[in-house]
């Protein structure tokens, strides 16, 4: 078991250290245990929930078959279409066939001669990206979050043993977007707070809150690779914790989605209509499944 103190449990999650020693005293986190004066935080320890949260039908089936292993549900369903076309959309060569098969047994089945490794490995990174969006969905997201998203993408990639691709934390190298500028590495920071205040300062979130947030996060585009998906990740995320019905962006759909991105704030209904079509197909499922939204 891994453990953090309680100053790293606090940048975690947004919070006073003050308040991070008091949930360890009353025994509000999980774990936590005093090693003479100093708290030790299980690494995966979550914050303590204040007071009732409501937890839609959706995200209680995703807990639900996730922690019994259920196949045929709506939770094999998507891992399985969420991961293929978020990374199919990024290039991966992997068969929705190959990325059900490595699902469903950890083996990879039948490769050819252009599989690629990272491909691979960034399936299997993706599922657990995935797990740790539905045990966090009601979580307020912090840049730790958008950090530890990025960790668990990238790990063990061939990017992760170049010295200069920051793993985990956000891009040393100036990148662009769509032949677009991006923020500068020394300003992400900066941006990405900003953000994410304004936009954990909404009462209501709208749907077009989220696909605001998106644009935005993809114009910062704040890591050094795989920023695509974590914002479609994120999106998934903030779905569930607003209660709107969450939504895929298929390999289909991308160009119509990318022509969203590049004419948000002028002609938002390119976007909006892509991903209202997606939810569309989402809603679909939840029909087959019997979920109520």
């Amino acid at each position: 078991m891994e453990y953090i103190s309680v100053i790293q449990f606090a940048e975690k999650y947004g919070i006073s250290v003050r308040t991070a020693r008091h949930y360890c005293a009353t025994g509000k986190i999980d774990g936590a245990f005093l090693t003479g004066k100093t708290w030790n935080i299980p690494a995966d320890a979550v914050l303590p929930r204040k007071g009732k949260q409501h937890i839609s039908p959706l995200l209680q089936r995703l807990r639900d078959e996730k922690e019994t292993k259920l196949k045929g549900g709506i939770y094999h369903r998507t891992q399985i279409d969420l991961t293929y076309n978020s990374n199919h959309i990024e290039g991966s060569r992997l068969t929705k066939e190959q990325t059900r098969y490595i699902f469903e047994t950890n083996t990879l089945g039948i490769t050819t001669e252009n599989t690629r490794i990272d491909d691979i490995i960034e399936t299997v990174n993706h599922f657990r990206c995935i797990d740790y969006i539905i045990d966090h969905a009601t979580d307020k997201i912090t840049e730790s979050h958008l950090k530890q998203l990025h960790l668990m993408l990238k790990a063990n990639t061939s990017d992760s043993q170049k010295s200069w691709f920051a793993v985990g934390d956000y891009k040393r190298l100036p990148n662009e977007v769509g032949g677009e500028e991006t923020v500068q590495p020394e300003e992400v920071h900066k941006h990405i707070k900003a953000l994410l205040s304004e936009y954990n300062a909404i009462k209501e979130v709208q749907f077009d809150d989220i696909l605001d947030f998106h644009v935005q996060f993809e114009h910062i585009h704040p890591f050094q690779d795989g920023n695509g998906r974590v914002g479609r990740l994120l999106m998934f995320w903030q779905c569930l914790q607003s209660g709107h019905v969450p939504f895929i962006i298929t390999e289909e759909r991308h160009l119509f989605y990318y022509r969203g991105l590049q004419n948000w704030g002028h002609l938002n209904d390119y976007l909006r209509d892509t991903c209202l079509t997606a939810q569309d197909q989402y809603k679909s499922l939840l029909k087959y499944f019997k979920i109520k939204y």
